[in-house]
């Protein structure tokens, strides 16, 4: 196997202006050089990994088959102290058929960068499996055929015992492993990137692990740097800092299941209704005293999550230093499955961390499993003698294990829940809550309307992370107040995804920019590139990046416009709105579609953008492509 080595002294910036380029089939691993402009025009993270799958993925490649590419990009302030931890991963996804992006927190992307790389780029399929060893400058493919099969903890505690406490290691469970499509790239163990079928990419290149070694501490760390750090950690909202280090987003998920915000029994039930024991899974009472002590990502400020003790349960047998079950994995195990035993959910987050699966849609596929056995679809014939009922926290786990196993009717749901509808028929559709293949997130859209056109028109559909309506940064208009005043929200839900895109792509933690000041972004990439953008330009480039992916789904055949979405998710039929905050409620879809397609400039029949709206952002061969 070819082993690439760099040399010369790394520029003491924001970004290395170093890739890795790895032909898995050849095993050479080989150096890019980007041109600077890159990180102007793109920043990181997917901004820069949507410019490269456009480029080098050929359109119609299969998913899973070689030619597709798996990339690993940190964002622009990945690894510098200007509020940058995030990482993500990038690829034609399996379980959507077209754009796929995951993101991720722990400590990977920031050791990756120290390590003097910007990203990497996987292509074909090895062999048998292997993993990439990359320490500082070096970097070389090792055969993984020992650790094939284990766990990704398992695998990552293994991984730093071979090469040292203080590598860092992402790297695939047997969900990946197994491709199924709902599996992600895990690291830190247990920070999952979750989304869009990652892991199944990974495991389909035969891939099993990244293992990264660096002795450099922070990149582009000046005197000038500290100063504005110390400045703006000063300007943070300290009562919203305090909160998330204090209880995570386990401090919300109580009180989102009885107002409305976290769907509750498969998005068929009514939280005040179904779930009145909701107090059990609150964060502050329930979970945190199982918590040993508090866990942040790479150099985070906010320090949002927290490891517990062992387990003293034997039925839900988590080790020492599990990971504390965010919102979204409380809400997909807790609201959507009745569970309400807080070492049950632990438990469930740690079997999902271990197995590489997305805990939103692990959660999701239970769910359907269960009303899929209450309606009859399927028997206890079917599920070996196993009986799959609301609130019953041992059913739930077996079938998590069956899934993550590939056992009996697990198979069937590993998948995901449109695969598994496929495979039931029978109108199991009906109970199959998801948008274009992906499994939707523990946020109602009834309660805030543009969750309905995020989850339905983004390129990666069914993804709450791509929304969120910043008031600070001062480039678009706020959302109407009243949540069921539909008219007037497509110009700031346009000027809010887009400036998602630049806190994804600049690898900044969404908790983070809640508490920081958002309008010194510009001044936080300056200073660690020596450009001279202003708010606008920044806001520009976001809007270049919504146009790529974008671009990309509709060049593979998608058209976002055209995705159902359940009935109970929009308020059409009234399973979820018959009592409750959200008695009643109903979306106009039609006029928050219409609205952001308008307003991105992005046709209302095929969401394609415009000719003259990709050429005004420097796309002109994007433009030709499409039309």
């Amino acid at each position: 196997m070819t082993t690439a080595a760099s040399s010369g002294t790394l520029a003491e910036k924001g970004y290395n202006g170093k890739m890795l380029n790895v032909n898995l089939t050849t095993g050479e691993v080989t150096v890019e050089r980007p041109d600077d402009a890159l990180y102007r025009q793109y920043l990181g993270g997917y901004g820069i990994g949507a410019r490269m799958l456009w480029d080098r993925v050929p359109k119609g490649a299969d998913a899973l088959g070689p030619e597709n590419m798996l990339g690993m990009f940190p964002g622009l302030l990945t690894g510098t102290p200007l509020f940058g931890q995030r990482w993500q991963v990038v690829c034609k996804s399996p379980l959507t058929g077209g754009w796929g992006d995951a993101n991720c927190g722990g400590d990977f992307g920031g050791v990756l960068k120290l390590a003097g790389w910007d990203g990497i780029m996987f292509f074909g399929k090895a062999e048998r499996p292997v993993y990439l060893l990359i320490e500082e400058g070096n970097a070389e493919l090792r055969d993984a055929s020992d650790l094939w099969g284990t766990g990704a903890i398992e695998n990552e505690t293994a991984l730093k015992a071979r090469h040292g406490k203080k590598a860092s290691v992402a790297n695939i469970g047997q969900a990946g492993e197994t491709l199924s499509l709902i599996s992600g790239v895990c690291n830190d163990h247990g920070r999952l990137a979750a989304r869009s079928g990652v892991g199944a990419v990974m495991g389909s290149k035969n891939l099993k692990a990244v293992v990264c070694l660096t002795d450099r501490k922070v990149i582009a760390q000046t005197p000038e740097t500290i100063k504005m750090l110390r400045s703006n950690l000063d300007e943070f909202v300290k009562p919203l800092k305090d909160f998330f280090h204090t209880f995570g987003t386990t401090g919300i998920t109580a009180r989102s299941a009885l107002n409305g915000d976290s769907p509750v029994k498969n998005w068929g039930g009514v939280g005040v209704v179904d779930f009145p024991e909701a107090a059990k899974i609150d964060g502050g009472t329930q979970i945190n005293p199982k918590m040993e002590k508090s866990y942040g990502c790479w150099r985070c400020p906010m320090a949002c999550g927290a490891e517990s003790v062992e387990s003293t349960n034997p039925e839900y047998p988590y080790p020492h230093h599990t990971h504390r079950p965010e919102y979204e994995a409380m809400g997909a195990f807790g609201t959507m499955n009745l569970m309400s035993n807080p070492d049950a959910l632990i438990y469930a987050n740690h079997l999902c961390n271990e197995y590489g699966f997305d805990v939103i849609s692990a959660g999701v596929a239970i769910s359907m499993a269960i009303e899929c056995y209450e309606a009859g679809i399927i028997t206890k014939e079917d599920t070996d003698g196993l009986e799959l009922n609301w609130r019953s926290e041992s059913a739930v786990l077996a079938m998590l294990k069956l899934m993550g196993e590939r056992r009996g009717i697990g198979d069937t749901f590993a998948d995901g829940v449109k695969v598994a509808a496929e495979r039931l028929g029978r109108g199991s559709d009906k109970y199959a809550m998801h948008i274009g293949g992906q499994e939707l997130p523990m946020h109602d859209p009834k309660l805030q309307p543009e969750f309905h056109t995020t989850y339905k028109l983004d390129p990666t559909p069914g993804r709450h992370t791509q929304y969120e309506g910043n008031r600070r940064i001062g480039k678009f208009p706020p959302a109407p107040k009243d949540f069921k005043d539909y008219a007037n929200r497509g110009e700031h839900h346009k000027g809010a995804s887009e400036y998602m895109h630049v806190v994804n792509s600049g690898g900044m933690c969404q908790f983070v920019m809640s508490a920081a000041n958002t309008a010194n972004i510009p001044n936080w990439f300056n200073a660690v590139t020596g450009w001279d953008m202003d708010l606008d330009e920044i806001m520009q480039v976001g809007e270049r990046i919504a146009n790529l992916r974008m671009a990309y789904e509709v060049r593979e055949g998608g058209n976002p416009r055209q995705r159902p979405v359940p009935t109970r998710v929009s308020g059409e039929t009234t399973e979820g709105t018959s009592a409750g905050p959200l008695a009643g409620v109903r979306l106009d879809t039609e006029l928050l579609e219409t609205d952001f397609l308008k307003a991105c400039d992005w046709d209302v029949a095929t969401c394609a953008p415009s000719a003259a709206k990709l050429q005004s952002l420097g796309l002109p061969e994007v433009a030709a492509a499409l039309h």
